[in-house]
């Protein structure tokens, strides 16, 4: 079976879909609906990503234009990654873009739908996190260059703004990479769990993210400081002009 995870959106109204959906869910959270109709099955996760399982290329396109009414947020360039399920293997075995094992269900389907949502979200907060880097890079290599940034304090405040945005989006969604309830009281459930996020590298690319994030809060807090700082300096500098206005002022009255 071939499985394909599209990241779709930044979340998914999942209330409204399920009550639109002529299926009725295998299973349903707050976070996630979760169809199988004999060999098929649909995933959708809350925060933008819907995977397909035995669906062919025109199937898919059908039910994502009538996803496409509950997106919010869509995102322009859909990230999409692809996964084979081997069934009725002698053991379990991972490998790059494939998994084969010994069992089979609509639960076990499900953990490695899971799995590769999360692959395919994680790489959509990599590439948000490493553009937010970049434009904090470009103003601390001016900032190093020149000894201030070129920025007005409103420019300054919308870029501030704008990055916090996108980085507490992905501190909210960041549970994704959480182990699933399911796999606490079944053994083997949690054991094709371990196997996928290892294979997909769950931890080592979420931590990755992590950093950047850190890396990104240290250059807004640094921002915020010499914006701050600026400001008071140019207090500074008015209450001299002032007082120096006033001087000069009683200055004048004493000679005429």
């Amino acid at each position: 079976m071939i499985l394909k995870a599209y990241q779709l959106a930044d979340n998914i109204d999942l209330v409204n879909l399920r009550n639109n959906y002529s299926e009725k869910p295998y299973s349903y959270t707050g976070s996630e609906i979760f169809y199988t109709n004999n060999t098929k099955y649909i995933y959708v996760l809350s925060y933008g990503v819907v995977v397909f399982g035995g669906y062919n290329n025109q199937e898919i396109a059908a039910k994502l234009k009538f996803i496409e009414e509950y997106l919010i947020n869509p995102i322009s360039d859909i990230l999409t990654e692809e996964f084979q399920i081997h069934e009725n293997s002698d053991i379990d075995k991972f490998q790059h873009n494939e998994v084969y094992l010994s069992k089979i269900s609509p639960e076990i389907i499900k953990i490695v739908m899971l799995n590769i949502g999360q692959s395919v979200a994680l790489d959509l907060y990599r590439k948000q996190a490493k553009q937010m880097l970049l434009e904090t890079n470009y103003y601390t290599k001016k900032l190093e260059k020149a000894g201030r940034l070129f920025l007005s304090g409103k420019k300054l405040l919308r870029f501030i703004g704008k990055t916090l945005n996108v980085k507490n989006k992905i501190v909210n969604h960041l549970y994704v990479i959480g182990q699933p309830q399911a796999t606490w009281d079944d053994a083997y459930l949690s054991k094709i769990n371990l196997g996928l996020r290892q294979t997909f590298e769950i931890e080592v690319r979420f931590q990755s993210i992590d950093y950047s994030l850190k890396n990104i809060k240290e250059n807004l807090d640094l921002f915020k400081d010499l914006m701050h700082h600026r400001q008071a300096s140019l207090l500074e500098i008015i209450i001299i002009l002032l007082i120096l206005i006033e001087v000069i002022d009683v200055f004048i009255g004493k000679l005429f």
